[in-house]
């Protein structure tokens, strides 16, 4: 327990009382009262600080670990994600792109094209930066054609999200693989299996129905509206566009391909090439090689002045600071409940409940979900308390102990909500209040939970056959 964990003083019931009370709190905050989301977020964290006990000299260097852990993964990736897609939005680079995604696959099947392209680009990079990369390609594609917004980002969403909570290399199913001693090759396979139909289901089936039901105007977050920059526009070539698209994706592949050959012994991690290899690799290096290439084959190639490329680059900043901050704010309230100890509680509590190994896994990592916000905590956690049940248990086979990883990997994923600081990422940048992603995010999470499960049960069953 680190020095910003209470001794709980609160009984779990109480814990989850006080849980739910703050959700219900923010919910009206926003909603009823339209406090701005970053506000409340703050007053419900400092709230649920005091009402959990945390102690009172402990309770601003909590609020501040959560908001700055999570601005530490999230404001790089965001503001160096808005700049690539400022310039690739100004420039034309999107429009360009557009066009020949709408040649090759027609306007019927964009949507489709965008997700696909979602699913491959998700196998190595993570969720949030890689929609970010995706959304001026996605906005572009939805002004282009028309229709809610929702129709064209949901698919992609959904495809990042799956590809990033199943499939190694990962670091959530990776995790859980290690902690319950499966095959991570086994994982991978079948968490490919689990991943493309759940995202057929949600993202495909699930996003076609909030596409026609929920009418949402493209975001102009991206846009911009500070300065004309008509003279920035250049038609870059679709080579030049795909480049700066996929270099990101590659250098990030690049280090996790190393990370991987280094658990099986092909390299090591020691050597200094290999350490130079993995740095270039590192998601906020990759982004930011990226922008500066940007810059020079956007910019500075086409002839265009430092100060207009300095002016469009920095144009990208103001629309995405409130996207930052609110999500920072949604990573501090989910700190909070961390570190009240609510998740361990409630994990525990159901670890004595004797479920099926399985499906103990499943629920504890959803309600440790729900209850504190991070997917990566509530799967951790579940590995960690299913642990010793597992490794004792001489009876699972391979193929058992990698679907029991991807169980787990579906409860951790259930039904984001307002304390999940991804939530605030997908509102703000696909422009949705609250409500509406509630109604739409939340319940596409819960349902990629739920046919995650499914899935992963089913092949625990038939497995266990053989």
């Amino acid at each position: 327990m680190t020095d910003l964990e209470m001794n709980w003083v609160l009984s779990t019931p109480a814990l989850l009382g006080v849980a739910a009370g703050a959700i219900a709190l923010l919910l009206v905050l926003i909603m009823k009262f339209k406090v701005h989301a970053f506000l409340s977020l703050i007053i419900v964290s400092l709230l649920t600080a005091v009402a959990t006990g945390i102690p009172t000299d402990s309770v601003i260097p909590t609020l501040l670990a959560g908001f700055g852990g999570t601005l530490a993964s999230v404001a790089l990736l965001v503001g160096l994600g808005a700049m690539l897609g400022r310039m690739l939005e100004t420039s034309g680079g999107a429009t360009v792109l557009t066009d020949a995604l709408i040649s090759r696959f027609g306007e019927k099947r964009a949507p489709l094209a965008l997700a696909v392209a979602s699913l491959m680009l998700g196998f190595p990079i993570f969720f949030d930066a890689g929609l970010v990369v995706m959304l001026p390609i996605i906005f572009a594609v939805a002004r282009r054609l028309g229709g809610s917004f929702l129709g064209y980002a949901f698919p992609s969403a959904v495809a990042f999200s799956v590809m990033h909570i199943f499939v190694p290399p990962h670091p959530g199913p990776v995790a859980a693989t290690g902690l319950l001693g499966a095959d991570v090759g086994l994982v991978l396979i079948f968490g490919l299996i689990v991943a493309l139909p759940t995202w057929y289901f949600v993202g495909h089936l699930f996003g076609r129905y909030v596409g026609r039901k929920y009418d949402i105007p493209v975001p102009s977050i991206l846009s911009g509206s500070t300065g004309n920059f008509a003279e920035f526009e250049s038609t870059p070539r679709v080579g030049t566009v795909l480049t700066l698209l996929l270099l990101p994706i590659g250098l990030i592949f690049l280090n996790t391909g190393l990370n991987m050959a280094a658990s099986a012994g092909l390299v090591s991690l020691d050597d200094s090439g290999v350490q130079i290899l993995r740095t270039l690799g590192e998601t906020p290096v990759a982004l930011l090689i990226t922008v500066l290439l940007g810059m020079i084959l956007l910019g500075w190639k086409k002839r265009k002045s430092a100060n207009l490329v300095e002016a469009v680059v920095d144009s990208a900043l103001g629309p995405v600071s409130s996207v930052i901050l609110i999500t920072g704010a949604g990573g501090m309230f989910g700190g909070v409940l961390r570190a009240s100890g609510i998740g361990n509680a409630i994990a525990e509590s159901l670890d004595a409940v004797g479920l099926p190994v399985i499906v103990a896994g499943f629920v504890i990592a959803a309600v440790v979900r729900i209850a504190q916000g991070s997917a990566t905590v509530a799967l951790t956690t579940s590995a960690a308390l299913l642990q010793p049940v597992v490794m004792s248990n001489t009876t699972f086979n391979p193929v058992e102990l990698a679907a029991i990883v991807l169980a787990l990997a579906a409860g951790s994923v259930f039904a984001g909500h307002v304390n999940d600081s991804g939530f605030w990422l997908v509102s703000r940048f696909f422009g949705m209040d609250t409500k509406t992603t509630l109604k739409t995010w939340t319940v596409g999470q819960a349902l990629v939970g739920v046919i995650g499960f499914a899935i992963a049960l089913a092949i625990y069953i038939v497995a266990g056959l053989f």
